[in-house]
């Protein structure tokens, strides 16, 4: 039996939970973008934080205040491969990308590029790597 593609790629809460204000419903999220928050949760997860599922997760927190010299940033690439490879099985990583800010505020920009397995569709993600104050977050459904 073939899956089809939503059913391949799943459904699933958006993250974090967010309820929508008309409905009172949670908002779920489906096909690509389930995948793209998916990979968000991996890769702010640290590895070791969830006590029942302890390989989950990527070691880049591990990097937010090291030099981001060739070989740092390097690492960080394999880090956040390796982190996607052992736990989003749905996409094949093609590669990673990494570009620093030379900002007030440093900041790594990191585009994965990804293609779905099932689909052989290929996207891209940017993942924001900074440290966020809790008065900067946005909140949502208002």
């Amino acid at each position: 039996m073939q899956l089809t593609d939503a059913e391949f790629l799943g459904k699933g809460w958006s993250f974090p939970p967010t309820f929508d204000r008309g409905n009172l419903q949670l908002q779920m999220t489906s096909g690509s973008g389930n995948i793209n928050q998916s990979i968000d949760i991996i890769l702010s997860t640290m590895l070791g934080e969830q006590p029942l599922n302890p390989t989950f997760g990527s070691a880049v927190n591990n990097f937010v205040f090291k030099n981001m010299d060739e070989n740092t940033q390097g690492q960080l690439i394999s880090a956040i491969t390796t982190a996607l490879v052992n736990n989003e099985p749905r996409v094949t990583v093609n590669e990673v990308d990494l570009q620093i800010s030379d900002d007030a505020e440093p900041m790594a920009m990191v585009t994965i590029d990804y293609t779905v397995r099932n689909t052989n569709s290929r996207h891209n993600h940017v993942y924001p790597f900074s440290l966020n104050e809790g008065t900067l977050l946005v909140q949502t459904g208002r």
